[in-house]
């Protein structure tokens, strides 16, 4: 064997070792961190059996707060794909004055605490403002400690997943047709129609089921936005929150399994789509 073969060797060797290393350590790291949490509060949902479990979660408060997290998750939804939508549109087919501060501000979301989200918006539609009152007195609507401020507050937190989905589909999608539908008569309405929202409609799930999931496990925003009023404003999230400092361990973990069930199911929805969006 020559002295390069046998250099070549050693470094294979070596390499081999160092993935192997890199791997296990990766796998520990997931393990402990996410995998380990989550085994530990399946088991400790279904410890008494699921008899139990089904008990814990079809109370009627606890039944009421995951109702109540779907059904306003589902609205956020319906507005956040219309919405996110027609701004990724609109910040990627047109330019106009301040449309680089516009695309930063899609983010903002994110980097602001939810907590701080929820104050925001008590200040801005709470019953005793301006606008909240005006709400109140002239439409009826009650925004802060009902609802509606849920819903609300959703929208706003999960913004940038729809529009973020979309935006990067919409500036990569070639135009050729668009422009031969439009030299044949179509109108702008039917182009998008029949040409640009087939071609959209992955990403668009796609933001949609990350919306979804990121809005079921929503807390801190809620918490100061909704009141905590059980069977008509308590959320999943503030329920199990509240069966915590109550010390029913087992009726928070039966609620937080749900959600976990439900967040998985759609993570991998997500992977699905996303999947099929690079096929």
């Amino acid at each position: 064997m020559s002295q390069l073969e046998s250099v070549q060797r050693v470094a294979k060797t070596r390499s081999r070792k160092a993935g192997i290393g890199l791997r296990v350590g990766v796998i520990v790291y997931l393990v402990t961190l996410v995998i380990l949490p989550i085994l530990v509060i399946v088991w400790d949902g279904l410890r008494e059996g699921l008899d139990e479990f089904w008990h814990q979660i079809s109370l009627p408060i606890a039944w009421h707060a995951l109702k109540l997290t779907f059904l306003t998750s589902g609205l956020m939804v319906v507005v956040n794909v219309i919405m996110g939508t027609l701004i990724a549109y609109v910040l990627v087919r047109y330019d106009f004055g301040g449309k680089r501060l516009l695309n930063a501000v899609i983010d903002l979301p994110l980097a602001i605490p939810t907590l701080v989200t929820g104050v925001m918006l008590v200040i801005l539609y709470g019953p005793q403002q301006v606008l909240g009152a005006w709400l109140k007195d002239a439409l009826g609507l009650s925004i802060i400690f009902a609802p509606p401020g849920i819903v609300l507050a959703l929208l706003f937190i999960t913004l940038p997943f729809v529009v973020r989905s979309v935006q990067p589909v919409l500036q990569n999608l070639d135009r050729v047709q668009e422009d031969a539908a439009a030299t044949l008569g179509a109108s702008r309405w039917m182009i998008f129609r029949r040409i640009v929202l087939p071609a959209l409609l992955p990403a668009i799930l796609s933001g949609a089921l990350l919306s979804f999931s990121r809005a079921i496990g929503e807390f801190g925003s809620v918490v100061i936005v909704a009141g905590n009023i059980p069977l008509y404003s308590q959320t999943a999230a503030v329920y199990v929150f509240g069966e915590v400092e109550s010390e029913n361990r087992l009726g928070a973990s039966a609620v937080s399994l749900v959600l976990i069930l439900v967040s998985f199911t759609l993570m991998l929805l997500v992977n699905r789509v996303q999947k099929a969006m690079h096929k």
